[in-house]
């Protein structure tokens, strides 16, 4: 069975990688991963939407599933009827960091100083429209200040130039951006989930520091081809809650952040619709256009 993650990302990997393991050991065959990176995920989505509906390839979806179709002015597929919903695997907080040069240890303290220099505060992303830029803007939008987005070609030169100085915030995965904030060469004010993450409790949510409302999580799930047998999407679903309850998988991907769900076919549809309105609600808002 083919899996087809649909963005190059360390967390997408991490999650691939441990499921096609899993599943690989239960069903005694090999489960290639074909990480198919590059325009925005779209086209190793493109792939899965056009592949044989038998249940031998699936994908894995993240945030930029939700974000394309607000993105993009036109997708070579639809992102809701030409897939079958498997599983929510579940969702991980971002982080949202800062140079430690930067005399903030809040939100609170971030935004007021951005109050104070308008312009003049800048936070990097991993390029136009995608779930970090947007994440800036929510934060922008539930805030009034004004900052300059610095849009880079994909996550790691925007925390090479954060860490240098050359931007002052950012946000990241606890994978991504934790063994900086250990290492003390970033501070980490606060997470982007409406709770606060098992894997740093300490740390406030944005809503709980002066924005309410704030809500932007990073979240993974199953597709498959829109015709694929009922029983099949099943038994996958099946197959999938079992290896995602497993304790090794538990301490596996929640030690990299991601709060394990193992949801229904049905509860990923009705989150994916969620997802794609509150994510075309900050594209609208941004201007934001695909790099």
């Amino acid at each position: 069975m083919a899996k087809a993650p649909t963005a190059v990302s360390r967390i997408n990997d991490v999650i691939a990688r441990a499921l096609g393991q899993r599943l690989a050991e239960s069903w005694g065959q090999q489960v290639p991963i074909d990480n198919r990176g590059g325009a925005g995920s779209l086209i190793g989505t493109e792939l899965v939407a056009k592949s044989a509906p038998d249940g031998y390839t699936l994908l894995l979806i993240s945030v930029a599933h939700a974000i394309n179709p607000s993105l993009h002015a036109k997708l070579p597929y639809d992102s809701l009827r030409d897939f079958a919903p498997v599983t929510y695997i579940g969702s991980s907080p971002f982080v949202l960091v800062v140079h430690p040069s930067l005399p903030v240890r809040s939100v609170r303290e971030l935004v007021a100083l951005a109050r104070a220099r308008p312009g003049q505060v800048a936070y990097s992303s991993s390029g136009s429209g995608t779930s970090i830029h947007l994440m800036g803007e929510m934060l922008r939008a539930g805030t009034g200040i004004d900052v300059v987005h610095v849009p880079y070609k994909g996550i790691a030169p925007g925390l090479t130039d954060l860490i240098a100085g050359q931007v002052q915030f950012s946000f990241g995965s606890h994978l991504t951006v934790g063994p900086h904030v250990q290492s003390k060469r970033l501070r980490a004010l606060a997470v982007t989930s409406p709770s606060r993450s098992r894997v740093a409790p300490e740390l406030p949510t944005i809503a709980e520091s002066g924005v309410p409302g704030y809500r932007a999580i990073a979240w993974y799930g199953i597709l498959v081809p829109a015709a694929t047998p009922r029983e099949i999407v099943e038994r996958l679903h099946g197959d999938l809650a079992r290896v995602l309850n497993l304790p090794d998988m538990r301490e596996r991907l929640g030690g990299q952040g991601v709060e394990l769900v193992a949801g229904s076919p049905t509860a990923l549809a009705e989150h994916l619709r969620s997802e794609i309105a509150l994510w075309g609600a900050a594209v609208k808002a941004s201007g934001a256009k695909p790099d």
